[in-house]
């Protein structure tokens, strides 16, 4: 459920014409079409609760819906109006206001690092289980999706480990594959301090649990599945960990970029 206030509820309504059942320039087709976009399905029953009038319908949206699915719907609306010139005479002071409205609401992100949460190869499986990922995290449902994050983990240390030369075979567990992977960071001296080290090495023993809770508290099986808190804590881990070592890639692969350059340049007769 968003937190909108009252006062929020009344701008956004005056800001959308929301007065008379309508949303903007909405037709029932094109406002479904307009949530799609955002991976909610304003035509379903849940919707329809308050009246299947859009009006209505966007209302029961942002008493049911997670803060920041709510920001993001409501800062598109805005630019969709703005680019459809929906806004006509309206005070700019208004518009700024729900500007700051859908920016309050997008700053309670449940996740603070899903961004990292996104495939860093060209496979299908990997794009489609990074979006199932992100799709729970919107929708504030982490419970819903560990066993999707435990896949997407696997995936990602697969992919980091091989250009550092890391075995890697089905029967090898993803702890033991990601303890090897901070072996060769620290090996290559691309880590520089011992504190960084044992923080990485401490996800070595969390990625060993999450095989259990994958397993056994996740719907990968028929399980009563982990609670809301927990799940979030193991989401923001695993998320502020894959940040971490994205931004680690992208410094040695800079660096093994300027190594070649300089080579090359070396070659070059003067």
């Amino acid at each position: 459920m968003s937190d909108l206030t009252g006062s929020d509820r009344r701008k956004l309504e005056k800001l959308l014409g929301m007065g008379s059942g309508y949303v903007l320039n909405f037709s029932d087709r094109t406002f479904g079409n307009f949530f799609d976009e955002y991976r909610v399905e304003i035509d379903a029953e849940r919707y329809r609760a308050g009246g299947t009038s859009k009006a209505n319908r966007m209302r029961t949206f942002w008493n049911l819906d997670a803060n920041h699915t709510v920001g993001r719907v409501i800062g598109g609306l805005i630019e969709y109006a703005s680019d459809e010139q929906c806004f006509g005479d309206s005070n700019p002071v208004l518009i700024d206001d729900c500007r700051k409205i859908a920016q309050r609401l997008l700053s309670d992100q449940p996740v603070a690092e899903l961004e990292a949460l996104s495939a860093i190869a060209d496979e299908k499986d990997f794009e489609v289980v990074a979006e199932h990922v992100r799709e729970a995290i919107e929708k504030n449902q982490p419970e819903g999706a560990l066993d999707r994050l435990h896949t997407f983990a696997h995936k990602f240390i697969r992919v980091i480990c091989e250009p550092h030369g890391v075995a890697i075979s089905r029967d090898k567990a993803l702890h033991s594959i990601f303890g090897e992977y901070v072996k060769a960071l620290r090996d290559a001296g691309h880590l520089e301090s011992a504190m960084t080290e044992r923080i990485l090495k401490s996800s070595i023993s969390v990625l060993e649990t999450f095989n259990e809770v994958r397993n056994h508290k996740s719907l990968a099986h028929d399980n009563p599945i982990l609670n809301y808190e927990e799940s979030l804590l193991i989401f923001n881990h695993v998320a502020a960990s894959i940040r971490f070592i994205k931004a680690l890639e992208v410094k040695i692969n800079a660096k093994v970029v300027a190594k070649i350059s300089n080579w090359e340049s070396d070659d070059i007769p003067f």
